[in-house]
């Protein structure tokens, strides 16, 4: 059997940017707001940016949206968002909404910008200086990803998700239900509905018999019969199928078994990476169904290449795409044997 040694990959800091503007949560407009505003600011001479200054062009691209789409967030009421409605039918004056997007319009936004994932990416574009200098310092990192955007291609990326997710809140749609490309040669982005997730419980017992009733990454005991200690995991998260990321994302290649632990208890996978030491698990799994004649060998190499230098450019290009978009890797307490 094959053993394949695969290569990790570290995202470039615009890969960075793109997961929090991409893969950010779609619970308001904010953070694409900060993005946008983080962009115009950028061209500043000074490092340090007072928050009343930073609070000018975000309140501004917020107040341009809310214009066309009233719909900014999935709360049901939002003091900052009804000062900006409240500009905009001229109740209040420019001076008045800076006030009150520097009481209100930061509370969250700036703490969970750099968030991806469940976790924190680990390249800052700015540093929280409000409690010692009242404002953001700029990064070297947002200077680098500016300087080189000169078309505005990374600011009009940020534009055109606002545009699907309120696109999707005007369609009584979750933003989940839109699929976001990124195509590099026109450098835009696409979109269609996606289709519904499917049920694939029914692969429990297909599956089972490599894994010889332990967990696939951290081998603690699991019995296929219970319907509370097993998930049908997708190795690569099931989102970067529905973001248009990631080829197949439901097929035989990317499916394990695993304890609810792993796939969602405290210190779970979630939409995290697997470690490349898990990569290389995948591999060795997948290739020992093909050798051994498994009733799911064709599929398999319908999916993933019918040599094994096929299959190991392929599983090497998918944990390139998903590193570059959800950033963060996970690996288990090992728990058992390691049998496999």
């Amino acid at each position: 059997m094959s053993v394949h040694k695969f290569i990790d990959t570290d995202p470039s800091i615009h890969s960075y940017w793109r997961s929090i503007i991409l893969f950010g949560r779609n619970v308001t407009t904010y953070k694409l707001a900060l993005g946008r505003a983080l962009f115009a600011i950028s061209k500043s001479e000074n490092d340090l940016i007072k928050i009343e200054d930073l609070a000018i062009p975000y309140a501004q691209y917020l107040c341009t949206h809310l214009e066309e789409h009233d719909k900014q967030g999935v709360s049901k009421g939002s003091t900052f968002l009804d000062a900006c409605r409240k500009f905009l039918r001229k109740q209040i004056n420019e001076s008045q909404l800076i006030e009150q997007t520097c009481k209100y319009g930061f509370q969250f936004v700036l703490d969970k910008f750099h968030n991806v994932s469940g976790g924190r990416i680990k390249y800052d574009f700015f540093i929280d200086e409000r409690k010692i200098n009242k404002g953001i310092r700029l990064t070297d990192n947002l200077r680098i990803i500016s300087g080189n955007d000169s078309l505005g291609i990374l600011d009009d990326e940020a534009e055109s998700r606002w545009r699907l997710v309120e696109t999707a809140w005007g369609l009584g749609l979750s933003p989940h239900l839109i699929s976001i490309d990124y195509d590099p040669i026109n450098k835009q982005l696409t979109t269609e509905y996606r289709k519904k997730r499917k049920n694939i419980t029914s692969c429990r017992g297909a599956l089972s018999g490599y894994q010889k009733g332990v967990c696939f990454y951290c081998f603690a005991p699991i019995d296929i019969h219970q319907n509370t200690d097993v998930d049908v995991d997708h190795f690569l998260p099931f989102r970067l199928g529905k973001d248009g990321e990631l080829p197949n994302i439901d097929g035989v290649w990317n499916l394990v078994l695993t304890c609810t632990e792993c796939n969602r208890g405290k210190d779970g996978k979630f939409d995290r990476i697997p470690s490349l030491e898990l990569l290389e698990r995948l591999d060795r799994r997948n290739e020992y169904l093909i050798e051994s004649n498994h009733p799911l060998r064709e599929t398999l190499i319908a999916q993933t290449g019918s040599t094994d230098k096929e299959r190991q450019h392929f599983l090497q290009e998918c944990y390139y795409k998903a590193k570059e978009s959800l950033i963060h890797t996970w690996s288990p307490d090992i728990k058992g044997e390691e049998i496999f």
